[in-house]
């Protein structure tokens, strides 16, 4: 994680981002390196001043926030971008992550959220409330495509099985809970996993878990 966490704010309303502006800023360790109040603006901004997070608004005119997400994450920087919305999980976290975000914050719960989720996607992980791991299923069984090379054939079982909770959105020091074993031996299952995948963030696992449809809502 950056010492200091750079942030771009994007929302098409100035009164909501000079509230967040002042509930970062307090927070030590933060910076609010510049707003922006479209989708089109935020995509301009990005490459300029180079943030660590995007906090990102999904509802606004002209371009939408996913679209602007998609973008954001087209420019290969190591920016990482958390939607803020009122949106429902159900309806909008797979194709927040589909398109490239890290994480998702409910407005309702910004306040006591929003700190904690900057801070997780700073870091290189997925921000998801427990209630959006739960619409995650795992599926490590799945079989390739015929004639295709499945990297999952690569894991042993116990790789497996710690790529899929991490996809689910579990901690080291809980995976290892889960498995008895210490957060040091999932560390280094992860690695392993991330080396065989050919993956470079952890991020980037539940993205490759979303590509080759390991993730499905529970509908």
């Amino acid at each position: 994680m950056p010492q200091q966490i750079r942030i771009l704010l994007v929302d098409d309303h100035a009164v909501l981002r000079a509230g967040l502006r002042a509930l970062l800023e307090a927070e030590p360790g933060f910076i609010v390196v510049g707003e922006a109040g479209t989708g089109e603006e935020a995509v301009m901004k990005v490459p300029q001043i180079r943030p660590d997070v995007v906090v990102m608004d999904l509802s606004m005119p002209g371009m939408g926030g996913l679209e602007a997400v998609r973008q954001i994450n087209a420019l290969g920087l190591p920016t990482r971008v958390l939607v803020l919305t009122m949106h429902g999980e159900e309806e909008h976290l797979l194709p927040v992550l589909e398109a490239g975000g890290s994480g998702y914050v409910n407005k309702r719960s910004a306040d006591e959220e929003l700190i904690e989720a900057i801070k997780t996607v700073a870091g290189g992980d997925v921000f998801l409330y427990p209630s959006g791991a739960k619409l995650l299923l795992r599926g490590l069984k799945q079989k390739a495509e015929p004639g295709e090379d499945d990297p999952l054939e690569k894991l042993t079982e116990r790789e497996r099985e710690v790529l899929g909770f991490t996809v689910e959105g579990f901690s080291s020091s809980e995976i290892g809970k889960k498995l008895f074993i210490s957060p040091k031996t999932v560390d280094t299952y992860r690695a392993r996993i991330m080396e065989k995948l050919n993956l470079h963030h952890r991020s980037e696992l539940v993205k490759f878990a979303l590509r080759r449809g390991l993730l499905k809502a529970d509908n």
